[in-house]
């Protein structure tokens, strides 16, 4: 598949994952649109409709002096027709129809305005694409008026339009006539110019000078020296072309050495015999001198001396002939330009006195041009005069009735079908649009791909919707594999092996932090691990709810008293899983956070355990998470699945930078697998885990991790649920 072809899928699998996640606001949208539609057809009134069907018909309404084409206006249809109908609803066709009607009464309006804007809100009046036919339409809760006053709006349309046409054709006329007697008196003014002109330039009768009579306006004016002049014209072109020749003819000589003069004198134009003998009697000599030359004869050899002397003695003389011909040619080059200028100086006066002599001829040409203008468009006027007179006479019908309004037996609004399948289709599109805008305004966390494009930190682990706490459960718990994934990848991720102290935050409070925390320790310790689970949120303790003890003594005592780790320490029913709870809740959670003992702590539990996990509070908003991300090695973040804005997740990863914490990763928490495509492939374990697996058998344990060299064993039985251990016991 092309790359275009897997963009449109993948384009088209994202908008069918929004339609899914969004579906209920889509139905909602829907039901709520189609209900209005029904409600609102319900309670409409039922009206009868009044239909006329006619043809428009196109007339000639502007008077024409001149046979113009008028096939443009014929193939502008469409704007034509446009026009036409939306004169219909003007004013001037309806007010007749209301005072015919007595509408204004039937409907016991107040004034005849209102019952204009009645009229015109029921009336529809409609142009058949590329045709001339146009439908009146109007609708009423009486079906015979209806029908009344769609034909009275039709016979009112063709009433004024045959007024306007009649009255813009007899404006016309009285505007013609005024023309014809303009052109009547300028014709005259024409006649008398025509006349003086022709006395001043002696010319008898209709003849001018040039042999023709003038009888079309535009005629150039033919006078007995035309030939003349261009036998002048060609004479100083030619002596331009000359002149020109004999110029670039020099300087291309002036250009050349006495040895290249020599070299090209057989290419001169040269009617000398002489130098054409003494060229070739030259390129002898030099064959002479080069045929010495190679028998190893050198310069001062007297064979060689003498075809020196020959040589030189035959270059002078191609040379003198070559001046001569040179001064040939300078000579020539004055005796053209003196040439051209004798034809410009006699061109010019010539010139002079063929303008003097043709204006007179021009005049006369020019004033009896005017007159005969001036007699073919009065020509025209008049012929137009008497066909718009006589048409005037003739009235022609503007529009052509093919159907009549007749009354109808049902009432054609509402339509409740349309208006129904409109309301469907209105609240489908509205559903779509509007879930398809809220999913564009929402910038929450929504794909594994937003989580590391704008965090920059991998997702180590996709935890699916309802997954409850790990060690109340018995048996095979699929939901334990979205942790051991989590494990896995903690272990990959991990830079150095010594790094095993991990605080787990959170931007906001209710995103699953905890109960994370609590699986991973879960998962780590039946992995073998020896786990230590600190309790550090002292704003929100929730850890010991979970493992259904007491936080009265906890990490609180031990920072603030002197006591051993021993006394707060809890041994949790899981093996190898140890819980240090919250204890009191203190007045300066951030003070105690950040003391040299909860250094010291970290560094013993460190020593003493393969992993401590640390739970604190959230970071937005209480500085508990930053003092902790500083002491422990790594930073892991939960986020829940479409809860915070992409910039305040941001914002958590660049609080725990500012503080010198590394952000291992982040947990994409409680995510609704059906809400993206993409989580099925991470919570695909869930096949493997068929109804029919059993609980482990009884002292059957799975294989654990090598504890520290450092850290003596726990004690091989483990004591009832939740209880404190003994001390001594612990370590």
């Amino acid at each position: 598949m092309s790359e275009a072809g897997k963009d449109i899928q993948a384009q088209a699998i994202d908008s069918w994952q929004i339609i899914r996640n969004r579906f209920g606001l889509i139905c909602l949208s829907f039901l709520l649109v189609f209900a209005t539609a029904a409600i609102i057809t319900y309670i409409m009134p039922r009206k009868y409709r009044g239909r006329v069907e006619m043809k428009i018909e196109r007339l000639q309404n502007k008077v024409q002096v001149f046979n113009r084409d008028t096939s443009d206006m014929l193939a502008g249809s469409d704007v034509f027709v446009k026009t036409e109908f939306e004169s219909i609803n003007k004013p001037e066709t309806l007010y007749p129809v209301i005072e015919k009607l007595d509408l204004q009464k039937k409907w016991s309006l107040p004034s005849r305005q209102a019952a204009l804007g009645k009229l015109q809100g029921n009336l529809n009046a409609q142009s058949m694409p590329r045709s001339d036919f146009v439908i009146i339409e109007f609708y009423d809760q009486d079906a015979a008026l209806a029908a009344d006053v769609a034909n009275a709006v039709a016979s009112s349309y063709m009433t004024q339009r045959i007024e306007i046409d009649s009255s813009q054709k007899r404006e016309a006329l009285e505007r013609m006539q005024k023309q014809i007697a303009e052109q009547e008196s300028l014709r005259d003014q024409a006649r008398a110019k025509m006349l003086e002109a022709k006395k001043k330039a002696g010319i008898v009768g209709d003849w001018i000078a040039g042999g023709g009579p003038s009888i079309t306006p535009g005629v150039s004016l033919a006078t007995s020296k035309d030939g003349m002049v261009a036998s002048r014209e060609q004479a100083m072109l030619q002596s331009d072309l000359e002149v020109q020749n004999l110029t670039s003819e020099l300087e291309q000589l002036d250009k050349l050495s006495p040895d290249e003069l020599v070299a090209r004198a057989s290419g001169l134009r040269l009617d000398n015999p002489n130098l054409t003998s003494m060229t070739a009697e030259y390129q002898k000599l030099q064959i002479t001198r080069e045929g010495l030359s190679q028998q190893g004869l050198g310069r001062k050899h007297p064979l060689v001396q003498t075809a020196d002397k020959q040589l030189a003695k035959s270059k002078e003389l191609i040379l003198a002939e070559t001046q001569s011909y040179i001064e040939g040619l300078k000579n020539r080059f004055d005796a053209a330009k003196m040439r051209r200028e004798t034809l410009q100086t006699y061109s010019k006066e010539a010139d002079k006195e063929q303008i003097s002599k043709g204006a007179t001829y021009n005049d006369y040409k020019i004033a009896m041009d005017d007159v005969t203008y001036i007699e073919a468009l009065l020509l025209k006027f008049r012929e137009s005069y008497s066909e718009n007179n006589a048409s005037l006479q003739l009235v022609k019908s503007p529009a052509t009735i093919y159907a009549k309004a007749e009354a109808e037996g049902r009432p054609s609004k509402p339509n409740i079908s349309l208006n129904l399948a409109l309301g469907g289709v209105l609240g489908l599109m509205f559903g779509l649009g509007l879930a398809f805008f809220l999913e564009y305004m929402d910038t929450t966390v929504k794909s594994l791909d937003d989580v590391e494009r704008f965090l920059g930190v991998p997702v180590l682990a996709v935890v699916p919707k309802n997954v409850g706490v790990l060690h109340r459960t018995s048996g095979f718990n699929p939901d334990a594999e979205a942790y051991r994934i989590l494990r896995t990848n903690i272990e990959f991720n991990r830079r150095n092996p010594e790094a095993n102290c991990i605080t787990v935050t959170s931007g906001g409070a209710g995103e699953g932090k905890s109960t994370t925390l609590c699986n991973l320790a879960t998962v780590c310790a039946q992995g073998g691990y020896s786990v230590l689970l600190i309790d550090a949120d002292l704003r929100r303790p929730s850890l010991h709810r979970l493992f259904d003890v007491s936080n009265a003594n906890g990490l609180t005592n031990y920072l603030t008293m002197n006591i051993r780790l021993e006394d707060v320490v809890v041994r949790t029913p899981i093996d190898n899983l140890y819980f240090l709870p919250s204890g009191l809740l203190p007045a300066d959670s951030a003070g105690i956070l950040n003391s040299q003992r909860m250094s010291e702590l970290i560094a013993d539990v460190k020593s003493r355990f393969d992993l401590v996990l640390i739970d604190s509070p959230p970071i937005l908003g209480v500085s508990d998470a930053s003092v902790l991300s500083n002491e422990a090695d790594m930073t892991m973040l939960v986020v829940q699945h479409r809860k915070l804005p992409r910039h305040m997740l941001m914002r958590v990863k660049q609080t725990v930078e500012n503080v010198g914490g590394r952000v291992l990763g982040v947990v994409l928490n409680n995510v609704d697998v059906r809400s993206d495509s993409q989580y099925q492939y991470y919570t695909s374990y869930y096949t493997y885990y068929s109804p029919n697996n059993q609980a482990a058998a009884p002292g059957e344990q799975p294989q654990k991790r090598r504890r520290r060299s450092d850290a003596p064993a726990a004690p091989n039985a483990a004591p009832s649920p939740a209880s404190r251990a003994p001390q001594g016991d612990l370590f």
